[in-house]
């Protein structure tokens, strides 16, 4: 199956919110739909998945219109949108009819969910007696209850543990291996660059940036070393009179990050510093999503949260 977004524009009143973004998606992939708050992401979410049109522009299912009475979606919203003072069962089976579930097949698949999310125990409680975490699992549940086709997660891991954030990991790449389509919108780049392949980045309503991730990290310069050793303050101050490093700064105690001239000078380089230096480990630096993220979202450092989570 090939999801296409074409050239989708959309305005409310005189503000224009989205302006010719277009993407695709295949089975079996996940796309990172990225952007600061307000960039647009919710309302093209919502075109995508029919709850208003578009202005201009098409989404489409192998090259059709699509069909929102074939095509199953699944949607994990960032707000949660479940009764908290009703019986978690009692809910579950009433969002599964809404998306075409008998009775008897929506318990079926609730308590096979329940189970693989270790909530079994919680099928007859209130949902308000839940914690944060345990209430996005059975949000998630909403989602996946009826097999859907295509999965839009927004920040799927929010509120969850190590723990429940590995088994959420886990069935996410389930559902990608099992030949679903994935749009995942999260500021967690790190969830991101594990899951997905291909990203799209939004920023005011444009598509500022879209392709492959790898190629897009590819096409930066490769002009960075990170340098680590157990003498990384030596290298530091031996490294400022080598007029082929324009700096050298260190990362933590014991990593440096040194900026060269040119590429071209990567290997002269690595040669001078192991035979100078005892290295553990010398590589060169690719920026991660995070660095992309804010280069092309126009957010600043102080924005960024420590292991690459954007507020």
């Amino acid at each position: 199956m090939l999801l296409e977004v074409r050239n989708i524009r959309k305005s409310f009143a005189d503000k224009r919110v989205l302006e010719d973004i277009s993407f695709e998606v295949r089975s079996s992939q996940a796309f990172g739909l990225l952007g600061r708050n307000g960039a647009g992401k919710t309302t093209l979410i919502r075109i995508i998945m029919g709850v208003f049109p578009a202005n201009e522009g098409e989404v489409l299912i192998d090259g059709k219109p699509i069909d929102y009475e074939t095509t199953k979606i699944g949607y994990l919203p960032e707000e949660r949108g479940l009764y908290a003072r009703k019986k978690i069962i009692d809910q579950l089976i009433y969002f599964a009819e809404l998306k075409g579930l008998s009775k008897a097949r929506a318990i079926q698949s609730i308590d096979y969910w329940l189970d693989r999310l270790d909530m079994s125990e919680y099928r007859n409680k209130r949902l308000d007696t839940l914690s944060k975490g345990n209430q996005q699992k059975i949000q998630l549940i909403t989602a996946l209850v009826h097999n859907p086709d295509l999965i839009i997660l927004d920040e799927p891991f929010s509120g969850l543990d190590p723990v429940n954030a590995a088994l959420i990991k886990g069935i996410v790449s389930q559902q990608i291996q099992e030949g679903k389509i994935v749009l995942f919108s999260s500021h967690q780049m790190n969830y991101v660059e594990e899951f997905c392949d291909n990203v799209g980045i939004v920023d005011h309503g444009h598509m500022v940036l879209r392709g492959n991730l790898h190629q897009i990290k590819r096409e930066y310069e490769r002009n960075k070393l990170v340098v680590s050793s157990t003498q990384a303050q030596n290298i530091i101050g031996d490294c400022k009179g080598i007029s082929d490093i324009v700096s050298a700064i260190p990362m933590d105690e014991y990593k440096v990050m040194l900026t060269l001239t040119s590429s071209g000078k990567k290997k002269e380089i690595m040669q001078k510093l192991s035979l100078a230096y005892d290295i553990d480990e010398m590589a060169v630096y690719e920026p991660s999503l995070n660095d992309i993220f804010i280069e092309y979202a126009g957010g600043t450092d102080d924005e960024v949260e420590e292991g690459g989570d954007v507020k």
